[in-house]
């Protein structure tokens, strides 16, 4: 159901309170007044705290700086005359008595009159005892639709040209911003270019960055890694490979559906974050990381609010990547027992997200382990697929030694021993190989000479990796991984070194 029919029907069936949540102040009063004056025929009396009254000559400046006179005007007018009061910010006093107090006074008379009272307020903070009487409407950011519109009217009136494939872009790019925002950023891009061309889109995501910040739960992650740094992982480059235009028009036409997500199992340093990365950039979608330490709040009912607020801001901006690293630690059940029951209320709320989300946005998950992982997120339907990352076999460890002295030593990589340094390197995760090599040039360059395959092994030789400290729960991992539950992401020899 749109804004405007749920809007009506609220209107229709006498609803005495209705509280609208959202930053666009000017865009909602715009919609409200566009859809009474079509389809209802009402009177709108528009109030903030420091004009009054506004729109009215007879009200004219009524009701300011207070808000309990704001309230009274509704009294004084004729009881038959069908009226709409918007009432700015006034969620701010909401919590005061006299305020609270005169609400439910003024529900009963507006029960039997045309009237109704809507609340737009940026932050949802409703008072225990009216949370009966209001009724909570949301106002979405701008649609597909109003941006593309918003898009062809500048374009017109700049005069400009602008091709179907930029123009796509550009409107992926403005999802999830205010339509203020969007002009505003349109007018800084033409103020710098003089037009508008693909280095538009960079200022669009810039100013995307900013709002993702100040949720201050997520961090939008610039992202240059890509498959070709990945040694290794053929499975799990096959299955990604065939998603890789399933955000694109096409796939919609085709009628084909958003790819939900990924869980990547593994330990550490086996590429499971630069997986995330290499994902975000091939597919040229933004990548949103979930700090999932500051998603638990120490207030009652802050961490649930935490989270509504990270689902609402990845779906504004989808299509986009969502990237939660070590979920096992977010939702370890040993170590949140006796927390009031915050983190099962987050969980829950969490995987029936990731079950009937409708909205493009891809979740990346990874783990170091299943022994915390509860079970509603391994079930099926949460994400489209579970991979396991194991430690690189001989020739996948052949090719990340490539791949690192590549870009090391460009000029001379090919001078290096690979199949020797693959073969002393059992048990070795991807980013303890590239250490190695880190390790070798320190040394060389200690000595000021160029590093060799020598140096290499010398490292390699001081190196204890982290499979040996912690062998039985890599053994666990594995067995695990085998039992056919979980898909590999290498070949199926992975385990023959």
């Amino acid at each position: 159901m749109t804004f405007n029919n749920e809007l009506n029907l609220f209107l229709k069936a006498r609803y005495p309170i209705i509280y609208i949540n959202t930053i666009e102040e000017d865009r909602v009063e715009y919609v409200i007044r566009k859809n009474v004056k079509t389809n209802l025929k009402r009177s709108i009396y528009s109030w903030d705290f420091v004009d009054g009254y506004t729109n009215n000559p007879n009200n004219q400046g009524f009701g300011n700086r207070n808000p309990l006179q704001a309230l009274e005007l509704i009294e004084r007018l004729n009881p038959e005359t069908p009226a709409i009061f918007l009432l700015k910010d006034f969620n701010r006093f909401l919590n005061d008595l006299a305020i609270s107090r005169k609400l439910r006074n003024l529900s009963r008379l507006l029960k039997l009159q045309p009237k109704t009272i809507i609340i737009i307020g940026s932050e949802l903070n409703i008072p225990l005892e009216l949370q009966d009487l209001v009724t909570i409407l949301q106002f979405q950011l701008p649609t597909e639709e109003e941006i593309i519109l918003e898009l062809q009217r500048l374009i017109k009136s700049l005069k400009i040209k602008v091709d179907n494939k930029l123009f796509e872009s550009l409107t992926r790019s403005c999802q999830g911003m205010s339509l203020e925002r969007i002009r505003r950023v349109l007018s800084k891009i033409i103020a710098t270019y003089k037009t508008i061309n693909e280095s538009s889109i960079s200022i669009l995501l810039s100013e995307k960055k900013q709002i993702i910040s100040q949720t201050e739960i997520l961090e939008y992650s610039s992202v240059n890694e890509k498959f070709d740094n990945l040694g290794g992982l053929k499975n799990l480059k096959e299955w990604l490979q065939k998603r890789q235009a399933a955000f694109g028009s096409k796939a919609i036409t085709y009628g084909l559906p958003t790819p939900r997500g990924l869980l990547l199992i593994g330990i550490q340093g086996t590429g499971k974050s630069l997986t995330a990365k290499a994902i975000a950039n091939d597919w040229k979608l933004p990548l949103l990381k979930l700090d999932v330490g500051k998603l638990f709040g120490g207030i009652v009912g802050e961490s649930e609010s935490r989270l509504r607020q990270m689902i609402n801001v990845t779906e504004t901006i989808s299509p986009c990547i969502l990237w939660i690293d070590e979920i096992d630690k977010a939702f370890n059940n040993s170590q949140n027992r006796g927390d009031g029951g915050t983190s099962n209320r987050v969980l829950g709320t969490f995987v029936t997200w990731l079950s009937e989300k409708t909205k493009p946005v891809f979740v990346i998950a990874t783990a170091n382990s299943i022994d915390y992982l509860p079970l509603e997120i391994i079930r099926k339907g949460r994400f489209d697929e579970i991979f396991f990352l194991d430690l690189p076999q001989r020739s996948e460890r052949e090719e990340i030694f490539k791949i690192h002295l590549q870009q090391f030593r460009p000029g001379n990589w090919k001078n290096f021993n690979y199949a020797e340094l693959a073969q002393i390197t059992d048990s070795f995760s991807g980013a303890e190989i590239r250490q190695s090599i880190i390790e070798a040039m320190y040394q060389a360059f200690s000595e000021k000479r160029e590093f060799t395959t020598n140096d290499i092994k010398e490292a390699i030789k001081d190196s204890i990796p982290l499979a040996n400290i912690e062998n039985e729960q890599m053994l666990k991992l594995k067995e695990w991984a085998t039992s056919g539950r979980i898909r590999l992401a290498s070949t199926k020899d992975v385990f023959l070194n």
